[in-house]
């Protein structure tokens, strides 16, 4: 049973750091000093648990840019990153964020344009990986 939790970085963070370790570190070759940041204890996170197994996660910073979107391999294509999206962008709402940004690698793009984001300027590089920037008016 898929549950997603919003919580402060000191309860995510033994639930995050190992999914975004294994998503950009492991799995995309991201260095792992830009994995973590003090970015983290600033924002909201969210995530998602498969019954007690994390599986997902994503966070809301102050400035109202989502970052750090990660769903495990062997949980993808089953709905779970729209399902944090969704969380993330209605703790904004509530937070009487206006808008919301995101960076996202170039093959994330057709995901969130279904979830009502446009791109802006040029593709660029970002940890050897190519990105897009993105926002959705509120």
């Amino acid at each position: 049973m898929l549950r997603i939790e919003l919580m402060p970085w000191d309860k995510a963070r033994a639930h995050a750091s190992p999914i975004r370790f294994a998503v950009f570190v492991e799995e995309q070759g991201v260095p792992p000093q830009i994995e973590l940041d003090e970015q983290d204890a600033l924002s909201i996170h969210v995530v998602a648990f498969d019954d007690e197994t994390p599986v997902a996660t994503g966070r809301l910073l102050p400035d109202g840019h989502i970052g750090r979107m990660a769903v495990l391999k062997e949980w993808r294509g089953r709905g779970i990153g729209g399902a944090l999206l969704e969380q993330l962008i209605k703790a904004a709402c509530q937070r009487g964020d206006a808008e919301i940004t995101l960076s996202a690698q170039v093959h994330a793009v057709p995901f969130y344009l279904r979830h009502g984001f446009v791109t802006e300027g040029d593709e660029y590089l970002e940890a050897g990986i190519r990105h897009r920037m993105m926002r959705r008016i509120l």
